[in-house]
């Protein structure tokens, strides 16, 4: 990882845009004088009122050509290591995988397409509890759309969710029916994208439910439901805890399910309890694997700001989103296939969309200030909450570990849909967003 001193124009950083009074302007001023090394171009938004409550346009993304030069620039510029010493990725993402990327990256990809793509959208910022909530809102032709709030994890962004949008709001184009028709609703959780960065403590999934509740009152919804992945996840147990009026559902594909005997025993290493069955023994060895697997999560939990070099070097980024620490099996098996992937005629994740999202990482200098929501969360992770509003919960053959139905149940009492996929994985949006956006039509179609 290339960690920069120099102050020379050429390593300097571009000051942040001017936020308009309609909404965060990314637009002209900038300025090379302004000697912090990281490119900090598309700051959150400006900062309203901690009173507003007012819903206001978000200005279209257009990086200034000179931070896309920077970025290209600094990749040449990797003071690379030296190759691993083992023949796979048990110590990291491999030297010739990083340099194969990285080469793409500084030469031939192309970041106005993102630019395009989500400027096609509707977004909107709004102000909640004193930071900026950037989300995109596209309503259905349909009057009599269901509301639904989705929310993106870690290391993601609303570029998670994008492909899911079509098939959601318009289902009939896609196969579906007029009657599955969603409003759909996708916030850049605070410390991520768009959204702006906390300066303060106390922005964990318990307050992150709160806000979501807001924004969807702000929007004028009195009935909706929620969905989440990774974090997502968690933000909407904890929004099925607090069951704010209005909610009517929710739907996870990374359930918290595992009852308290058996997070003990997994929490202590030791062998499965007795008595479980093929299932309940299988998720168990899954949880087991994942629970060793997480130095990641560890150091963002416990010294997310010694991160420096991620905010620094676009490399010592890419690699740190990259790897799960893994070996190249779950939860990031499929971006790492998608690496060798130009295109899909399937909806499957490609090359250009990993490197979406972790440029969006870069020009909103946002590694650190996202990897602070592990530090926040004191909580356990497959635990069962005791979430008592109606719960769907999808099962990927490729998530960390595979919900049994046992579990389920008996984690959320009032569960209404359980079905295990048959394709996708950690990443189930972005990797099969047909399969994911038929999961929630299905999910949701009692709570209708």
């Amino acid at each position: 990882m290339y960690f920069a001193a120099s102050s020379t124009p050429a390593r300097r950083k571009l000051a942040a845009f001017v936020a308009a009074s309609l909404g965060l302007t990314l637009a002209t001023a900038f300025s090379s004088a302004y000697a912090v090394p990281t490119p900090d171009v598309l700051p959150a938004t400006q900062h309203a009122s901690v009173q507003d409550e007012s819903i206001r346009p978000f200005a279209p993304v257009h990086v200034p050509q000179v931070a896309i030069d920077d970025l290209r620039r600094r990749i040449a510029a990797t003071q690379w290591p030296e190759k691993e010493t083992v023949a796979d990725s048990s110590q990291g993402v491999q030297l010739e995988t990083m340099q194969k990327l990285a080469r793409y990256w500084a030469t031939d990809y192309d970041w106005r397409k993102a630019e395009a793509a989500l400027n096609a959208l509707p977004q909107f910022v709004t102000t909640i509890d004193g930071v900026d909530i950037h989300f995109i809102h596209v309503r259905s032709k349909n009057p009599n759309a269901l509301p639904l709030i989705i929310n993106h994890g870690w290391p993601g962004s609303v570029l998670e969710q994008v492909k899911l949008i079509g098939p959601l709001t318009d289902p009939v184009a896609y196969g579906g029916k007029a009657d599955d028709s969603f409003d759909v609703v996708i916030p850049s959780m605070p410390g991520y994208g768009f959204s702006g960065k906390p300066t303060t403590t106390g922005w964990g999934p318990e307050h992150m439910a709160r806000a979501w509740a807001e924004l969807m009152r702000r929007l004028g919804y009195q009935h909706y439901v929620a969905q989440g992945g990774d974090w997502g996840a968690f933000v909407v147990d904890q929004m099925g805890l607090q069951a704010p009026p209005g909610l009517l559902g929710i739907h996870t594909n990374m359930p918290a399910t595992v009852p308290a005997d058996i997070d003990e025993a997994l929490r202590i290493g030791a062998p499965a309890p007795a008595g479980m069955s093929a299932d309940e023994k299988r998720a168990y060895g899954q949880l087991a694997q994942t629970f060793k697997q997480v130095d990641y999560a560890r150091l963002m939990g416990s010294r997310p700001q010694t991160l420096y070099g991620i905010d620094d070097s676009p490399v010592g980024l890419a690699a740190w989103l990259l790897d799960h620490n893994d070996a190249n099996a779950q939860p990031a098996a499929a971006v790492a296939a998608a690496l060798n992937r130009n295109a899909s005629a399937t909806g499957e994740l490609t090359r250009d969309e990993v490197l979406d999202n972790i440029t969006l990482y870069w020009l909103t200098n946002t590694g650190v200030s996202a990897s602070r929501l592990y530090w926040e969360y004191k909580g356990g992770f497959f635990n069962a909450k005791g979430v008592k509003v109606p719960v769907a919960v999808s099962v990927f053959p490729g998530e960390q570990y595979q919900a049994p139905r046992s579990w389920t149940e008996k984690a959320y009492p009032h569960l209404i849909y359980y079905h295990q996929a048959e394709k996708g994985g950690h990443f189930a949006a972005w990797e099969q967003p047909t399969i994911f956006a038929q999961e929630l039509r299905a999910a949701f179609r009692s709570l209708r």
